[in-house]
């Protein structure tokens, strides 16, 4: 474990050093692309964090070749060469897209061919555990396959939840974390030595995503971009293709019976990573919704909307770091819960824990939806958007409704958090223009001197200043 956690620490480490100088690179280098109709953030903010992140990835490895037990690793199997392999190739697809643009249907290509580096390196799938069947072993062709369909969809849905500040890093950081715990039990707890390449590559991934997030909490510094998380898409699925398809389950030797019936028994332990979904199982689903929808709409599979469920989030009412802290949650309910139902499936209390957590989950989700007003004697002590109306001794300004009761006008916006971001501002978005916009100078910011103002229509109207004649 020390020499896992120490792998873990320098991929953190110089995955967070090396972002503040990508950063400046990403900004002489001009990678910081016009705010898009689909963007949350209001100012251009630079890219590539990708970069820092392959930095990480390079070093961890590198670090963990040369300690005693893990770099075992290196020496009895092709793996981390063939992930490294598939990660250099992806991470300048990623590159490229980030700076200059890339077609979709070229980078899903591409995604493809790294996939199949992977693949001809020895990173595939050899078998898999099939209920009340067995193990079954694959064909070349088979195992090529699937492996390239898992790393193809793991890839695209880390890609596609990528759209809040942290948002992408974190869900996956919690998915490698529950990754790791499952992996480690069986590699040191079954001493299973096939598992100790996936063990190793989610000490890795958790690194890559902690020493990344202090630069892209809300508000970010700096996006991860393609190259980051495509990155983080392939590694996550590295892990769980050489998990599930190289790891025998009957060598846990945990039932006497035969291999059909070790299989079965097993079943709740292997379910979770036949396919990396029930880690990513949030993402998978913004994956699928984000198809159907374009699809049903007459529209390109991988043209950009607003519809992803972080956008859904934010329409309902959440604030960006609520938001980002709901998907949080649930990624790891999903991916903590899958691992504890391996270890203690017949823990009676397993499931009804995770149905209250689900509730409460939910609870949370819906809270913007209903606004209960707190009585006369309470407002003072709740949030304002709780309060059923104007404070005590302030009556609301005319022409502006909905002013002392701490919410925003219908068809106006209130300011976002983070500097020079103002929520709503999107037309994509549905709320119209902004306060700033349909009120040059609005109260707030009206300049010292030029009291008085009176709003007419959309436009602000001020008494004439006396001129001061100064011709002598």
């Amino acid at each position: 474990m020390r020499e896992y956690l120490l792998t873990l620490c320098v991929t953190a480490a110089v995955t967070f050093l090396l972002t503040g100088p990508v950063r400046k690179f990403a900004i002489a280098w001009g990678a910081m692309p016009p705010i898009r109709a689909r963007d949350v953030h209001r100012e251009p903010t630079p890219r590539l964090g990708g970069i820092a992140m392959f930095g990480g990835l390079c070093a961890g490895l590198l670090a963990a070749s040369q300690l005693t037990n893990v770099g075992e690793v290196f020496r009895t199997s092709d793996e981390p060469r063939a992930l490294l392999s598939g990660a250099v190739l992806i991470w300048l697809v990623g590159v490229l897209d980030d700076k200059y643009g890339v077609d979709a249907l070229v980078k899903l290509g591409l995604q493809m061919i790294a996939a199949g580096v992977m693949v001809l390196q020895g990173l595939t799938i050899l078998w898999l555990p099939v209920p009340t069947v067995g193990m079954v072993a694959v064909t070349p062709m088979q195992g090529t396959l699937l492996t390239v369909a898992i790393v193809v969809i793991t890839v695209n849905a880390v890609n596609f939840v990528d759209g809040l500040d942290g948002l992408a890093a974190g869900m996956v950081g919690i998915a490698s974390a529950a990754f790791f715990l499952y992996a480690y039990r069986i590699w040191y707890g079954y001493g299973i030595q096939n598992a100790a390449p996936a063990t190793l590559i989610a000490a890795v991934l958790m690194g890559m995503c902690l020493g990344f997030l202090p630069h892209n909490l809300h508000p970010a510094r700096i996006f991860m971009g393609d190259s980051g998380s495509m990155l983080l898409g392939l590694v996550l699925a590295a892990g769980a293709v050489s998990m599930t398809g190289q790891v025998d389950p009957d060598a846990m030797s945990l039932f006497s019976g035969s291999e059909r019936n070790a299989v079965l028994e097993t079943v709740p332990v292997y379910m979770p990573l036949l396919l990396p979904l029930m880690i990513i199982a949030v993402p998978f689903v913004d994956l699928v919704m984000a198809i159907v929808r374009r699809t049903w709409n007459g529209r390109s599979p991988f043209s950009a909307d607003r519809g992803h469920l972080h956008h859904r989030l934010l329409e309902i009412g959440h604030s960006q770091s609520r938001a980002v802290l709901i998907m949080y949650f649930w990624a790891a309910l999903i991916s903590f819960g899958a691992v504890a139902f391996s270890v203690q499936s017949a823990n009676a209390l397993l499931v009804p824990a995770v149905m209250a957590l689900s509730a409460v989950g939910l609870a949370v989700l819906l809270m913007p939806r209903f606004r209960p007003r707190a009585p006369h004697w309470a407002r003072r002590v709740v949030p304002p958007r709780y309060r059923g109306g104007p404070r005590d001794g302030a009556a609301s300004a005319p022409g502006v409704p909905g002013k002392g009761s701490g919410e925003p006008a219908d068809g106006l916006s209130a300011t976002a958090e983070g500097p020079g971001e103002t929520a709503g501002a999107d037309p994509a978005d549905g709320a119209g223009a902004t306060a700033a916009s349909a009120h040059p100078v609005a109260p707030a910011h009206r300049p010292a001197g030029l009291h008085g103002a009176t709003a007419v229509g959309d436009r602000q109207r001020f008494p004439t200043r006396r001129r001061i004649d100064t011709r002598s």
